[in-house]
């Protein structure tokens, strides 16, 4: 009988929490600078007939009131469009000689849910964005408002996100104002919910079930019960408004937030993750790919690089795998969405004749991500890793020496290879991921954990001889001979025999450790003269012809 280990258990959630309990706001002395300085403002404003109230809205409140810092500001305006009161309050600023850039504005894209034109400014080294507050007109059978209006503090606030989201900082009063009446209490409670019904709400912005799925993932928050239904409806999942880029950048931002591993649960819950990560025609997604395999590999994954004492029967990864992942943010979030991208493994699509990775195409077409984080160039790898690593007894490993056959392994771009930012650790420990996934007893919800411990061991004994053999300091050590030295040694001109010359290099310095550069010389030429290398035979040129000489 399996024993099964099960993942409530292992991992606890933790919940941001508010900072005080009267519900008010420290400022810092730039942020209380600031504010005296658009109510100064304001002022002057009303002397030229000009009524404003400005207000901070959004996540600077709802991060200030959870005592955590943030230097991006939206400001709310009650009577004024944004661009106009920023160039004014640039020019206002500029007369007291106080540092400020140039103001740029963001045009409003009702097609895309952007809705209002912004104006961004940067000042006492906070950024800003100034909107105006707004109320919305539709047409019917439509959520792009056909106009966009001045709206009061609740229109507004009810037009947003979530609850927590919709609360406002008065810059004039000082204090937080709750227009929606859960906004606090939501926050006191971790609720995430929406303003208006959910369905309303994410109907205005596709988008919005993604950023709510992220703050219950960054805050350990809860989704009520009516969002999530709304989320798995299928009128807002089939919803194009949103580009695909908006949708990378949100999953982004939950791979490198602080529980990436609750993010893809909720994707799983939610049953978006058809809808998030596969690629727009032409590419053919097979229709019966099981995603519920993402926040098993996710679970796993967290499981390995948990850190703190438990007493599951659960054998710990290597130490030498895990030393670089745990310092590396940027390397677990690509680990956690290549989790993410685990139902899609195996399958393969064809570019221009050419047969590629469909993790590719998800990643680039479906996620519009690129490089950025080495999510393109280097989640793919991992994919491929996984299978060339299947199972590493190291019995796989002997020939031609097992120092040579582990070496040229970990060498291998699909293990490792800096450009890309694929360390040898990832790869070993995505490999190991993959080969538990099937292990998972859905219901006993948990790792069969007897046959799982076999596999880990595995995995240890590889990084233990590898770690043995010295092998992870020459992993990007260059050969001993380069190229110029070879074709030199062996009186040659370069051409395509070089790089099988070179591999053979590289061989003998993972064969003799403490050879020097003379021995391998020595060694290389006595290896040609004798056969052993093989380095072609360079073509005759043919002999030129003389021209003949034309008589006039």
């Amino acid at each position: 009988m399996s024993s099964g280990l099960s993942y409530t258990s292992l991992f606890p959630r933790h919940r941001a929490r508010l900072s005080s309990n009267n519900m008010t706001i420290n400022l810092s002395d730039v942020e209380s600078q600031l504010c005296t300085l658009l109510d100064e403002f304001t002022q002057q404003l009303r002397t030229e007939n000009q009524v404003i109230e400005c207000c901070i809205a959004g996540g600077w409140v709802r991060d200030k009131l959870l005592g955590l810092s943030s230097n991006d500001i939206d400001i709310a305006l009650s009577s004024m469009m944004g661009f106009p009161f920023a160039v004014q309050f640039s020019q206002f600023l500029e007369s007291r000689s106080i540092p400020v850039t140039r103001v740029t504005k963001v045009e409003s894209r009702a097609e895309q849910s952007k809705h209002l034109e912004t104006a961004k400014v940067a000042v006492l080294g906070l950024d800003l964005d100034f909107v105006n507050l707004r109320s919305e007109v539709y047409a019917e059978g439509s959520r792009i408002p056909v106009k966009v209006e001045f709206g009061t503090k609740l229109e507004d606030t009810l037009r947003r996100d979530t609850t927590i989201n919709a609360l406002l900082y008065n810059i004039h009063t000082r204090s937080v104002e709750d227009h929606t009446g859960k906004g606090l209490s939501d926050l006191r409670d971790g609720i995430i919910r929406t303003p208006l019904p959910p369905k309303q709400t994410f109907l205005d912005d596709p988008l919005r079930v993604l950023r709510c799925v992220r703050f219950a993932s960054r805050f350990g928050y809860e989704l009520v019960p009516e969002l999530a239904d709304a989320a798995r409806d299928g009128e807002i999942q089939a919803n194009t408004k949103i580009t695909r880029e908006r949708v990378g950048e949100e999953m982004h931002k939950m791979m490198k937030g602080p529980d990436p591993l609750r993010a893809i649960e909720l994707i799983d819950s939610l049953s978006l993750s058809r809808s998030i990560f596969t690629p727009p025609p032409p590419t053919v997604v097979p229709t019966d790919i099981s995603y519920h395999t993402a926040p098993i590999a996710a679970r796993i994954l967290s499981q390995l690089l948990s850190t703190v004492p438990t007493n599951t029967p659960l054998h710990s990864s290597h130490p030498s795998i895990l030393s670089y992942i745990l310092s590396s943010t940027s390397a677990q979030s690509r680990l956690y969405l290549a989790c993410a991208l685990t139902p899609f493994k195996g399958l393969t699509y064809t570019d221009k004749k050419k047969k590629k990775l469909l993790v590719e195409a998800c990643i680039r077409e479906g996620l519009k991500l690129g490089v950025q984080n080495h999510f393109l160039d280097g989640i793919p790898p991992l994919f491929e890793a996984a299978a060339m690593l299947h199972q590493p007894m190291l019995e796989k490993y002997r020939q031609p020496s097992q120092r040579v056959a582990l070496g040229l392994m970990l060498r291998d771009k699909r293990i490792h290879c800096a450009i890309t930012g694929t360390h040898w650790t990832g790869s070993i420990l995505f490999a190991l991921v993959q080969e538990l996934v099937p292990l998972w007893k859905a219901d006993e919800g948990g790792l069969d954990v007897l046959a799982a411990n076999e596999v880990i061991d595995t995995y240890n004994a590889l990084a233990a001889k590898l770690e043995e053999l010295d092998l992870p300091k020459v992993v990007e050590s260059p050969p001993l001979l380069n190229g110029t030295q070879v074709t030199t040694l062996l009186s040659k001109k370069p051409g395509q025999w070089l790089s099988g010359v070179l591999n053979k290099v590289v061989e003998w310095q993972l064969d003799n450790p403490q050879g020097t550069q003379e021995a391998c010389k020595e060694w290389l030429k006595q290896a040609v003269d004798e056969g052993m290398i093989d380095v072609g035979v360079d073509p005759e040129r043919p002999k030129a012809k003389k021209a003949k000489l034309s008589k006039e």
